[in-house]
């Protein structure tokens, strides 16, 4: 069973972040977790709650033991470069690329668990406004109190003002 999770449009040079991701490559999820609060790079924390993501998904969606993942690739591509001038010298201009990176995780298990399908989540039937109407209706007749024998009782009951503005 694989999982996967990916970061799309992180503001961090791909180079810088391969550096981070090169130290966890291929070790157990839980494990490249603890060794990431060591690595004294700013990389570290785009990549930790990515791999946090990753074993939510195959906890949540697969019923998988977070104990029994490992990383079995994680990538960072080259994103959107976003171009910048910076005034220098003599009236010129220079180039300053702000450039972005995309990381994609997949985490397997290290021994199979057998399990192939989603976790079937049943929603809950929509809610008719009519049926709220009829039930609310019920509510009220049920509470609402007997009046004396010898008062008048009213045709219509009286339904409440929405609008209390006075046209004109």
């Amino acid at each position: 069973m694989e999982v996967k999770a990916s970061l799309k449009h992180l503001r961090m040079s791909a180079q810088k972040v391969r550096l981070v991701i090169d130290v966890v490559r291929k070790m157990p999820a839980v494990a490249a977790l603890d060794q990431l609060k060591f690595v004294n790079k700013k990389a570290c924390l785009p990549v930790s709650k990515l791999i946090r993501s990753a074993i939510a998904n195959a906890v949540n969606t697969y019923e998988l033991d977070k104990n029994n993942l490992f990383i079995k690739e994680i990538r960072a591509d080259e994103g959107v470069t976003l171009k910048r001038w910076m005034p220098r010298a003599h009236g010129r201009a220079s180039a300053i690329r702000k450039r972005g990176c995309h990381i994609n995780v997949t985490l397997g298990e290290i021994k199979e668990s057998g399990k192939k399908e989603k976790k079937v989540v049943k929603a809950a039937e929509p809610v008719k406004l009519e049926k709220l109407a009829k039930e609310g209706e019920k509510a009220a007749k049920m509470t609402a109190k007997p009046e004396k024998a010898g008062a008048k009782q009213s045709v219509a009951p009286e339904k409440a003002k929405i609008f209390r503005r006075k046209a004109g």
